[in-house]
C-alpha cells in the first residue's frame, strides 16, 4: 500500500512506501525554499535535479545533485532550496 502527501500548496508531493530495506519515499519539489522537520533518522538523495541544503547545525549552505545523498538525525530541522523541478528518494531509519 502507497500513501501519497503533499506539502506547502502542493508544491512537494512523495509517495510512501515499504521495502526489504525499510520506510522511504520518493517525491518531487517545486522550484522553491522549503523546511522540513524529521521524526526518524533520513538519508536524502538527490534523483535528477538539485537541492540547496542548509542542515542542523549548520551555518553554510551545500549543493547535492544527481546521486549525491546528506542525512539529518531524527528530531531535527533542516531547510532545502530546489533548484528546479527535482526528485528525492528518502529512506528512514
Amino acid at each position: 500500500m502507497f500513501k501519497i502527501n503533499h506539502y506547502f500548496d502542493n508544491k512537494v508531493s512523495s509517495i510512501a512506501y515499504d521495502s526489504a530495506e525499510g520506510a522511504s519515499t520518493v517525491g518531487v519539489m517545486k522550484d522553491g525554499e522549503y523546511e522540513f522537520g524529521t521524526s526518524q533518522h533520513e538519508v536524502m538523495t538527490v534523483v535528477q535535479g538539485k537541492l540547496t541544503v542548509l542542515l542542523p547545525n549548520e551555518t553554510e549552505w551545500k549543493s547535492f545533485v544527481n546521486g549525491e545523498s546528506f542525512s539529518v538525525e531524527a528530531n531535527a530541522s533542516f531547510k532545502v532550496k530546489a533548484e528546479g523541478n527535482t526528485s528525492y528518494l528518502c529512506q528512514y531509519s
